[in-house]
């Protein structure tokens, strides 16, 4: 990672407690149900944002490795694409403040893909962890929502490489940043543990509808 986007991190960090402190986006505020979270921003088009690293996994190359409290497994390209299909739409909503309305994906929902791997009942949340070493945890309930996926296509064509491809999480009723850009691994742990931007100040959950952005 270069020295520019370690600083764009080191900022980013020092914002999240600046404002934790205000008690500025801490899940402090009143929630809302409109369609548009507070403090957000309808988007035009589909905004790129990462580490710094856009890796370039083929599929021919990629694998996904599920490990810890379930029935281990690694999928190959094969593998993913021969489970259950589906093609839903949703809102996404970014914690930097933009939103974009009816996003149009296919992939494999959650609910289908936690079947294929036997989680043990004493799981209670996963850790995505991605091919540009990036990591976000999710519980296991939050995972339960509707239309929590994994995806490979966005409006109708392959997912691109700037946008996660070629698969990444979806987890649309929480801000952006749990939803694991180029997922390479799936671990299911028996206590929760925070990810990249969790131990960096940002909220551990993360609902828009209560701006819970940072800790």
């Amino acid at each position: 990672m270069s020295d520019l986007n370690d600083r764009l991190i080191q900022g980013k960090q020092q914002l999240a407690e600046k404002r934790a402190a205000q008690g500025v986006g801490t899940g402090r505020e009143q929630a809302s149900r409109d369609r548009l979270p507070p403090g957000q921003h309808l988007a035009s088009g589909w905004p790129v944002l990462d580490l710094g690293i856009k890796p370039d996994i083929p599929t021919s190359l990629w694998q996904l490795r599920v490990t810890g409290a379930c029935e281990p497994r690694t999928f190959t390209w094969a593998d993913f694409m021969a489970l259950p299909q589906a093609k839903f739409t949703t809102d996404f909503h970014c914690v930097t403040s933009w939103s974009i309305y009816d996003a149009q994906l296919e992939g494999v929902l959650w609910s289908d893909f936690i079947k294929t791997v036997s989680p043990k009942p004493e799981a209670t949340h996963v850790m995505f962890s991605s091919y540009d070493g990036y990591t976000t945890n999710v519980s296991l309930e939050d995972l339960g929502m509707p239309n929590v996926a994994i995806i490979h296509a966005f409006g109708g064509a392959p997912l691109t490489k700037e946008h996660g491809g070629p698969v990444r999480t979806w987890v649309p009723h929480l801000y952006a940043w749990k939803s694991a850009k180029w997922v390479r691994s799936i671990e299911f742990m028996t206590r929760d543990k925070r990810g990249f931007w969790e131990v960096r100040g940002y909220h551990n959950r993360g609902d828009p509808w209560k701006e819970e952005r940072y800790s």
